[in-house]
């Protein structure tokens, strides 16, 4: 009696499609388009998770930036002036500072500017 990986082959299969679900046409249907579909579409996840973060970053010191500009410094010498006071804060906490509770985010350009003096 001849013996196959059909049980196997079959599950592999299906698992591969049940990743493909949502997608469009054949991408969803025949097996090679959606293994070709779900591989590039995890590695597409995985670069754009990294993508994500520097966006974030980017954000960040955007907001921090403007709020600095608006008390007469630049986002450079900010943070250098931070650094020289020993005030360790992240900067999506700078840019939340600066964006609810401006007081308080001028307290830190006022350190900063102190620093660098």
């Amino acid at each position: 009696m001849r013996t196959t990986n059909a049980p196997a082959s079959r599950e592999r299969r299906r698992r591969r499609l049940a990743l493909a679900k949502g997608f469009r046409g054949g991408r969803s249907k025949q097996f090679r388009q959606a293994t070709e579909a779900v591989d590039r579409a995890r590695a597409l996840a995985t670069i754009h998770r990294k993508e994500r973060k520097r966006e974030y970053r980017r954000l960040w010191i955007a907001r921090i930036n403007a709020a600095t500009r608006a008390e007469g410094m630049t986002y450079s010498r900010f943070i250098e002036g931070l650094t020289k006071a020993g005030i360790e804060v992240n900067r999506k906490m700078l840019s939340e500072i600066a964006i609810a509770d401006p007081n308080g985010f001028k307290q830190f350009i006022d350190k900063a500017r102190a620093a660098l003096a």
